[in-house]
């Protein structure tokens, strides 16, 4: 059975992972690291490379929501209990 402690520590260390991916995936989107992310994701998904940037920019901002509801909030509450 898990102890509240833990959970706190789960989800510290997934609010670290999924800051790490954001500020990755935000870095590499920023310095543009060529057009092949591009290349693939219009292949795949069938979308225009010139519709990609608003749709990179809404996932970013629907992720690093998602990262605060799930991680970060529960972490604190957490935090606070303690």
């Amino acid at each position: 059975m898990t102890n509240v402690e833990t959970i706190t520590e789960f989800l510290g260390w997934c609010t670290v992972l999924n800051l790490g991916i954001l500020t990755f995936s935000t870095v590499m989107l920023i310095t543009n690291v060529g057009d092949w992310p591009k290349g693939i994701h219009s292949k795949l998904f069938g979308v225009q490379k010139e519709g990609l940037d608003a749709m990179y920019f809404n996932f970013l901002a629907n992720y690093k929501l998602a990262i605060f509801i799930f991680n970060l909030v529960p972490y604190l509450a957490l935090k606070i209990m303690e």
